[in-house]
């Protein structure tokens, strides 16, 4: 396997570029600069979660990224946008998402894997319910402008 390589950016500078306050105990163990970049994306996605943003979540993924959300396979930014929007219209209005990251892998100098826990939160929940905790994949790539896009996102319950 590959490993990192830098250039991935800085995380701090990528989350205030973003408008998103940084926490640094999303990172859990994984304090490499790279690892830290890498893991804004996800952070960038929590966050429009959190401010229940479908533009924000949409412009994190890259034009022709995937989203499997429940039983829907979204592959566009333009799809994604649309769901999300009218999941924050509806049920999901004022949820939110939580969860950490469990592993990062580089695949090549501009992909990166990372597979995370966590789950969807309704309004007025303060924990996730077992029936909504999931393990994520995301697959992130590195543009040509030096940007970090999610290209694919595919969340599995749990449990069943």
């Amino acid at each position: 396997m590959p490993t990192a390589t830098k250039g991935w950016g800085n995380a701090s500078q990528l989350l205030a570029e973003a408008g998103i306050n940084e926490d640094t105990s999303y990172y859990r163990g994984f304090t490499a600069e790279d690892e830290k970049a890498v893991l804004t994306v996800p952070m960038r996605i929590q966050e429009a979660w959190e401010r229940n943003d479908a533009d924000m979540f949409a412009d994190t993924f890259a034009e022709n990224g995937s989203l499997l959300m429940q039983d829907t396979q979204l592959t566009s930014r333009e799809e994604i946008r649309q769901y999300m929007a009218e999941g924050f219209r509806g049920g999901l209005k004022g949820a939110r998402v939580r969860g950490g990251p469990l592993e990062i892998k580089f695949l090549s100098d501009t992909t990166a894997m990372v597979i995370s826990e966590g789950g969807i939160q309704l309004a007025g929940e303060s924990t996730t319910a077992p029936e909504r905790a999931v393990r994520v994949t995301w697959v992130i790539v590195k543009q040509a402008d030096g940007g970090l896009k999610l290209f694919s996102h595919q969340s599995s319950p749990l449990k069943g």
